[in-house]
Formats: structure tokens, C-alpha cells, sequence
């Protein structure tokens, strides 16, 4: 739980940081590609819009691992059904791959 907290903080200070960029964009001339002083506007919400998405997408992951210690399905490999290892969940409490599937799926 205490990860899925940060991940809701993390998510609410990524979207600040987008809102930020798109308000800011959105009170200038929109002439960002020849400004010398560094990256563009559309760089830098790029940038904010992935580590949104990533933030995202590790909350997903925390909820799925929930979701499966509800139904006592977590820490058995949804491809294989083995056991994953308790030092694979250790290192990554929400592993849903076994380290041999997880390597195949790559």
C-alpha cells in the first residue's frame, strides 16, 4: 500500500508538472524551435507526458499485484503458474513473470 501511495503522489506531481508546461506553452508565441536558450515546449511536454504515462503504468502494475494477493494469485507466474521467487519479489513486489518467462517475453 505504502507503494501504491507513492505512486499516486508521483502521478499527481507529474501531471502538475504537465499542466504546468502545456499553461505555460499556452502564454507564449508558440516560436519555441529557434530559441536558443534550450528545449523546446514540445520536448519538454513530451518528456512530462512519458514520466506521466511510466507513473501510470506503475500504478497499474501495483494494482494488478493487489488484485492477485486478493485472490491469492500473487507470487505465481501468470504465463507458467510456478512459483516467481521470493527474491525476484523482493527486488519487485509486483513481478507477475517468473525471471525464465519474464526473459522469454522480452
Amino acid at each position: 500500500m505504502a507503494a501504491r501511495a507513492e505512486a499516486l503522489e508521483r502521478i499527481a506531481a507529474r501531471q502538475a508538472e504537465l499542466d504546468d508546461i502545456l499553461s505555460s506553452a499556452s502564454s507564449t508565441t508558440g516560436d519555441d524551435e529557434h530559441d536558443p536558450e534550450g528545449a523546446t515546449v514540445g520536448f519538454e511536454r513530451a518528456q512530462a507526458q512519458s514520466l506521466l504515462d511510466r507513473a501510470r503504468a506503475r500504478l497499474a502494475e501495483i494494482d494488478d499485484a493487489l488484485a492477485r494477493a486478493a485472490g491469492g494469485g500473487y507470487g505465481l507466474c501468470v504465463d507458467c503458474g510456478e512459483p516467481i521467487g521470493a527474491e525476484r519479489l523482493a527486488a519487485r513486489p509486483s513481478a507477475n513473470r517468473c525471471v525464465h518467462c519474464a526473459a522469454r517475453s522480452r
